[in-house]
């Protein structure tokens, strides 16, 4: 087996400034991008239409959350989930800490950062009424169900995409940022989509939507527990690309710059956050702060530091009632 190679100094904070100021142009965000009723842009990013995610009559992802019913502070109410996670003094979250700029580990403050921190950060704040508050329990992405299911955690942000099947254990917010499914691949790669991967290794993370695609396109899935992990196998060839979310790709681009996005978006990936069933109060809550978020610009402040500009109008809240 050959030896893995260390990333050798191409860590995400060494490289923070460069990506904050270039990664709109990576994920290739625009306006359209961020509504999830809307297909994306065509363009230099993007040569076909994306497939939205699979709807039935009885699901419909973008559109499966609980509306919330007044302001966070009118929904914090004795007796629900929220007094009780503000009587216990902290809220457990369940983050990446491998996938900036949404979800990564500072290793110089030993902080958590990114945008789905900024939306956990907010959640905090409307239950405590001050910052702080929050304890993050760092998880793969096959640990993100077990750990709602088995309450271990109270709510999961790690660019966690809404599908009928996940709905079906667990519940989402209501869609607060739109990704899209791309291919990463070293520079001198030959393939210039995912149909042209067919028959070879590409890497995604166990549980996550992206190996359905993979699977798809009659490429070989090369499940590992970290993206992280995955770049460290496209970087000694043991795997021919790497696909999933562009959010993600944005962030592992910019680690090896003899890497490089391909294709055109291979389908939309809807972000939620996740919360067990038993507590929909909870569910309500966190889709007021949101739409706080939406309306007050914190949305598209934490957008513009961790994405890039130019910032686009954040996806509009959809509910099933």
């Amino acid at each position: 087996m050959k030896a893995r190679l260390p990333l050798g100094g191409r860590s995400w904070p060494r490289a923070l400034p460069l990506v904050l100021a270039t990664a709109a142009l990576v994920l290739g965000v625009t306006a359209a991008d961020a509504a999830p009723a809307r297909p994306p842009a065509v363009g230099a990013a993007s040569t076909a239409t994306a497939v939205s995610r699979t709807s039935t009559a009885s699901c419909s992802p973008e559109a499966s959350s609980i509306r919330p019913s007044g302001p966070p502070q009118a929904l914090l109410t004795s007796g629900s989930f929220m007094a009780t996670i503000r009587h216990r003094g902290y809220l457990i979250a369940g983050v990446d800490q491998n996938a900036a700029p949404f979800g990564f580990l500072d290793p110089y403050t030993g902080l958590h950062e990114g945008f789905d921190i900024d939306m956990i950060q907010a959640v905090a704040q409307a239950i405590f009424g001050s910052p702080g508050h929050v304890v993050y329990k760092s998880i793969s992405d096959d640990q993100r169900m077990p750990d709602l299911e088995n309450r271990s955690v109270d709510i999961v942000a790690y660019t966690m995409t809404i599908t009928c099947a996940r709905l079906k254990q667990v519940d989402f917010s209501s869609v607060y940022f739109v990704a899209h499914q791309r291919v990463l691949v070293l520079k001198n790669s030959p393939a210039r989509s995912l149909t042209d991967l067919r028959g070879q290794k590409v890497c995604a993370t166990k549980g996550s939507t992206s190996v359905a695609a993979i699977v798809a396109a009659k490429a070989i899935p090369d499940p590992v527990t970290y993206w992280t992990d995955c770049l460290v196998l496209l970087e000694q060839g043991d795997v021919a690309a790497i696909s999933t979310d562009n959010t993600i790709l944005a962030g592992l681009a910019k680690q090896d710059p003899w890497t490089e996005l391909i294709g055109p978006f291979i389908n939309n990936q809807p972000y939620g956050l996740a919360i067990a069933k038993q507590h929909t109060d909870f569910v309500a809550f966190v889709n007021a702060v949101l739409e706080q978020l939406r309306t007050d610009g914190q949305w598209s402040a934490s957008y513009a530091r961790w994405v890039g500009t130019p910032v686009p109008a954040p996806p509009p809240a959809e509910y099933k009632n």
